[in-house]
């Protein structure tokens, strides 16, 4: 009997793109799992917070994801969009890698994250989005968050980050 579908959707942050680093190692995990149906978004286009998530609320239509067979995961300004989607459109889980959360001047930096299942990674030494007003804000919604002695690239983390997201997808699937 053939697994039923889901979605994963991906987003990279501000100076990257789909064909990064994280984003690969991501969707490498993704893509193992049978009913996978992944997707890196290319956000390249624009630098506008309120443009990449619009792009990813219309992939998701596009794409005819079902809200609650969805897993999203980001990166820097790709965790906000995720973070911000899960708030507009509750979904099954969110993977946020050095999320641009809890930044002063950051359009809605504060989401009330709307996923079943989340999972926060930061760095300890993240030099653009720092970590402590970040875990505060998963301290005030109980979301499980892991800290790393890494920067913000989490460059130093990726073998981890893969083996996370692996947990997080049979977490969210029930398997």
């Amino acid at each position: 009997m053939p697994a039923t579908p889901f979605h994963v959707f991906l987003s990279h942050g501000l100076e990257s793109g789909p064909g990064g680093t994280k984003v690969q190692a991501l969707k490498a995990v993704a893509e193992t799992f049978e009913g996978a149906v992944v997707q890196a978004l290319d956000h390249r286009n624009t630098r506008d917070p309120a443009q990449r998530l619009q792009q990813m609320q219309n992939a998701m239509i596009r794409a005819g994801a079902r809200p609650e067979r969805t897993l999203l995961a980001g990166s820097s300004m790709g965790g906000w969009v995720c973070a911000r989607t899960s708030e507009l459109t509750p979904v099954l889980g969110c993977f946020l890698l050095a999320p641009a959360l809890a930044l002063p001047d950051y359009p809605e930096s504060k989401p009330t994250i709307g996923a079943t299942h989340t999972r926060i990674i930061h760095g300890w030494n993240d030099e653009v989005v720092p970590v402590m007003p970040v875990l505060e804000l998963a301290r005030q919604q109980q979301l499980e968050t892991l800290v790393l002695a890494d920067g913000h690239r989490l460059e130093d983390s990726v073998p981890r980050i893969a083996q996370e997201f692996r947990s997080f997808i049979e977490r969210c699937l029930g398997e």
